[in-house]
């Protein structure tokens, strides 16, 4: 039981953050106008600092495994999420062609770097942050190319100018840094101030990721579309969940890519499903639905996972 409220502890402070984004949006304190200008701000310096902090003289990427690996785990947990959901839609009534690919697209994006990053630094190690870093850039290639292809009907080869952006070109050069040895002759004062800048990355993507929500809470209506809502949070929290707990438990990874995995099954859907939907023709109503009912639900679900997962892992 300590450790159910140790994880506990660590999850709240993330979902106050994003709560004190819906409210800085109600009471106009953030407003919409700023939010592309803070985006881009967070995506282009303060996310890619982030990285850089995170892998630059990592002892966990001395690990090929971790860098070959991971990736490639990261690419398939999305993929198989994608292919389950998109089969399943139609045992919760989810048929239409535009719901059921946006209910698989959803459910299929967990929140893999704004809760679990984190999560990683109170519960774990720089080691597993690292790894978790590699591990969503398998994700973020799925996203942008298998996950939009569904989302818009065959049309996701666009998605791959999606992966020309600050987190991919930090990931790519941190890992240039690392292993050719240069990262150890930066100057102190440019390291620090890459750490600084990375610190505010988080706090500041929850907070817009909870003025987001604020503005799209008005279509959402809790009475509406509830089989597909079920089906999303047993997939999502219970089936896709297990999967990842299985290949925790099972591959012959390293300690600090089985921990990832056991944060990954924990994850609630993504906000930025809700932003994709809208871009490139979703059902929004359905996004917000996954999103908004896994979201709830995994503050009850994720201190129980994580700490099911844990005591489950063979190192």
């Amino acid at each position: 039981m300590a450790e159910y409220w140790t994880v506990l502890g660590a999850v709240l402070p993330i979902f106050l953050i994003v709560g004190a984004g819906v409210v800085i949006r109600r009471i106009n304190w953030l407003t919409e106008e700023a939010d592309s200008s803070l985006l881009r701000l967070v995506v282009n310096l303060l996310m890619p600092a982030f990285l850089l902090d995170a892998l630059l003289g990592n002892p966990a990427l001395n690990d090929t495994a971790n860098v070959l690996i991971a990736p490639v785990i990261g690419f398939a947990g999305v993929a198989a999420g994608l292919g389950l959901a998109f089969l399943a839609a139609p045992l919760f009534g989810v048929v239409e062609a535009v719901r059921r690919r946006t209910f698989a697209f959803s459910i299929s994006i967990y929140n893999y770097g704004y809760i679990p990053i984190p999560l990683t630094l109170l519960l774990f190690d720089r080691e597993t942050l690292g790894v978790l870093v590699l591990h969503n850039l398998g994700v973020e290639i799925a996203i942008w190319t298998l996950c939009l292809a569904v989302l818009a009907g065959g049309a996701g080869d666009r998605g791959w100018k999606g992966l020309l952006n600050g987190p991919i070109f930090a990931v790519i050069a941190g890992l240039l840094l690392h292993y050719t040895g240069l990262h150890v002759h930066l100057p102190n004062f440019l390291l620090t101030g890459i750490h600084l800048l990375g610190q505010t990355a988080i706090p500041l993507a929850l907070l817009l990721i909870g003025a987001t929500v604020a503005d799209n809470l008005g279509e959402f209506d809790p009475k509406r579309g509830l089989p597909a809502v079920a089906g999303a949070c047993v997939l999502r929290l219970v089936v896709i969940a297990g999967l990842f707990l299985a290949f925790a438990a099972l591959l012959p990874a390293s300690r600090e890519l089985k921990q990832v995995l056991v944060l990954q099954a924990a994850m609630p859907a993504a906000v930025f499903p809700l932003i994709m939907a809208k871009h490139y023709g979703g059902h929004v109503p359905t996004a917000l639905r996954v999103i908004v009912w896994t979201s709830l639900i995994s503050l009850l679900t994720i201190p129980l996972c994580i700490k099911f997962g844990l005591s489950w892992i063979v190192e």
